[in-house]
This record gives structure tokens, sequence and C-alpha cells, in this order.
């Protein structure tokens, strides 16, 4: 086989048929099957390569606050979280039904990690996903009002199956910041994905937001077709801290 050969595969970027026709042309064994089998192997390659890529893609541009997979979340610690229900989360069925989901629960208990999990999932699957804080998310659709890139920028949030919306109500909602929400849910309204991550109990969640207009209205579009994760317990960061705290005897002058 030319160098020629392999420099017109590359030039196509055709690296999962270069990368298997020399792993063919360097093993004796591919010598006895059929055209049809090498030729098979050679698209299954480059189709598992450019699966891959997407993939890889998915997840870089996802832009997650934390490297978390399914595998990796503790399910021992006492912090009900239900192995059998996260693992049918984990199927993403809720995705492709256009449900929401909210994880809710007290700080440090995991929630961000559990959301960044089920969204890698979701990249893995197929399904684009977007991260972001409830602050940074406003921001930049108040300066994307502004300087006339919202149509663009709404455009990219209507298209991203799974939106993980962390700090959810961490910080009241002012009029203005719950009308931007507001907007948003409505072009995702039973067409796309939300993930709410929040400290707040979600029957708290209507007087964090100033005005309880808006508020009816942002409830309404998420609450009735959305599955919930209600975590429990002490921070995992206590329990997972490098440096224990020890019982000093207390210093008098």
């Amino acid at each position: 086989m030319s160098n020629q050969t392999m420099e017109k595969l590359s030039e196509l970027r055709l690296y999962g048929v270069a990368a298997e026709l020399k792993t063919q042309l360097e093993n004796p064994t591919y010598h006895d099957l059929s055209f049809e089998d090498r030729l098979a192997a050679l698209i299954d390659a480059e189709y598992l390569k450019r699966q891959n890529s997407r993939m890889i893609r998915r997840v870089r541009e996802a832009k997650l606050k934390q490297s978390a997979t399914i595998e990796d979340i503790d399910f021992h610690s006492p912090r009900k979280l239900e192995k059998s229900k996260l693992l049918e989360l984990a199927g993403c069925n809720w995705i492709r039904n256009k449900h929401d989901l909210f994880i809710t629960g007290p700080t440090g208990i995991g929630k961000t990690y559990i959301a960044c999990a089920l969204a890698d999932k979701a990249c893995r699957g197929g399904f684009k996903a977007f991260y972001r804080k409830t602050g940074d998310l406003i921001s930049e659709l108040l300066v994307a009002r502004g300087d006339g890139s919202y149509p663009k920028y709404a455009s990219k949030l209507a298209r991203t199956h799974l939106l993980i919306i962390d700090e959810w109500l961490r910080d009241p909602l002012a009029q203005n910041q719950a009308r931007e929400i507001l907007d948003l849910l409505d072009d995702r309204f039973r067409t796309k994905s939300t993930i709410f991550v929040s400290q707040v109990p979600v029957s708290d969640w209507h007087k964090h937001i100033a005005d309880p207009t808006i508020a009816d209205a942002i409830l309404d579009r998420i609450v009735h077709d959305s599955l919930r994760l209600e975590l429990a317990g002490e921070s995992m960061r206590k329990r997972t801290a490098k440096i224990k705290q020890r019982n000093e005897p207390e210093i008098t002058t």
C-alpha cells in the first residue's frame, strides 16, 4: 500500500479507515478474510471514530462544572439517593420525553455532581447538553439582549436537548431577570429538558421570584412535567475532607 493512499485517506479525513487499514496490512490474520468482511471492518472503524469524536465534542461543548460519571456516584452515603431511580434517569428516557428534573437538597450534598453525571451520560447517548449557573445564564441573556446577539444565543439554547441551571433561586429573581427566564423556559416548554439544581425546596420557589404573575407562569411551565430528586443529609465535602477537624482545647487569655 503506497504512502499516497494513506495521504489521500488523511486528506479526506478518513482517519478511522486509515488506522484500520494499517492494522489489516500489518496483521496476517486479516488476509484470510473476504473482501466484504475487510471492507465492513474499515467502515465500522470509521463510523466508531466519528461517533467517538462527536461524543467528545458534545461533552466539551456542554461546559460541565465537574467531570462526573454515573459510574463514580457514591450510593453508600446516607443522602436519600435511590440507586434504582438514578439509573433509570441515566437511561435518558425523560430527555426523550422532554421532561424536566429538579435536584434539590442542602449545600454540599452532591447535587451539581449528579446533574453533571446525568449530562455526561446524555452527551454519550447523543444528546446536546449545556451547563450554566443561574446568575451567569441571566447575565448572558441580558448582554445578548443589549448587543443584538440574542437570536443567536437563544437559538443555541433552543437546540440544546438538556440545559442544566445550577444554583437555581439561590438569589431571588428580580422582575427583569424572571422575565428572561420565563422567555427561555417558554421556548423549551415540552420541546427540550432542563435540570434545575437548587438548595431551595420546590415549595418555596414561588416566593423567590419577585413578580408573582411571572412566578406563576414560570412554575406552570416546569412543575407539571418534572421528575424530582430530593436529597438530604450532611455535606459530602465534610465527609470527604482531607483535613479532619480535631477537638482542640479552648484557648483562654
